[in-house]
């Protein structure tokens, strides 16, 4: 990889790490903090969170009449959000041993703490833990998808790609085939190394 791509990959990283630690200090600020994946707001804060709860009958009843003819639309989608969420697991249950690709921890993209919200009504509750596994299952397969692209195809795109995953800056350049040939063993062995990392051998 170019020297110069790789130091500014490196400083995007760096800011990253940055972010975090900025949004620690947000939740402070917001006095709350997790305690064993469960999050707990100082009670002064709980009670004024459920002081400003919608009312489940005005949700409901002050909806536009659009919005309740298209919710079917959207909640129809459940259905193959769960289908591509039980293929794409067996797939890398039956697939990624046999390469020595590190499988994916479905339970770190699955993430359902917005139900502690006490300003948030039954149907917001349900609303919120319905997106949050539509963006879980997506962030979940865009993983595996990116591990496999690692093993089989890493090469970046000539064309300029929106939202990128986070291996694909690692990839070799479009056109570079000395540095395809080179790197496709180096990407799969990066693979391996992590698999071997999240699952040491007993001594």
């Amino acid at each position: 990889m170019d020297g110069k791509i790789k130091s500014i990959i490196d400083s995007i990283r760096a800011l990253e790490d940055q972010l975090e630690a900025e949004m620690a200090t947000r939740r402070t600020e917001l006095q709350y903090h997790i305690e064993q994946k469960r999050v707990v707001f100082e009670q002064s804060i709980a009670r004024r969170h459920a002081a400003l709860k919608t009312k489940l009958s005005t949700y409901v009843f002050g909806a536009r009449p659009l919005m309740i003819i298209t919710a079917p639309f959207i909640y129809i989608l459940i259905v193959p959000f769960v289908l591509l969420d039980i293929f794409v697991s067996l797939y890398q249950l039956v697939c990624f041993p046999v390469y020595g690709i590190p499988k994916v921890a479905r339970a770190d993209y699955m993430v359902f703490d917005r139900a502690n919200l006490k300003y948030l009504n039954l149907v917001e509750k349900i609303n919120c833990a319905y997106c949050s596994y539509g963006n879980g299952v997506v962030g979940y397969v865009r993983e595996v998808a990116s591990r496999t692209e690692q093993y089989w195809c890493p090469i970046k795109h000539a064309r300029r790609m929106a939202g990128a995953h986070g291996r694909y800056n690692d990839f070799v350049d479009f056109g570079d085939a000395d540095g395809y040939h080179a790197m496709q063993a180096a990407m799969r062995v990066r693979l391996r190394e992590e698999a071997a990392a999240k699952n040491p051998q007993p001594l």
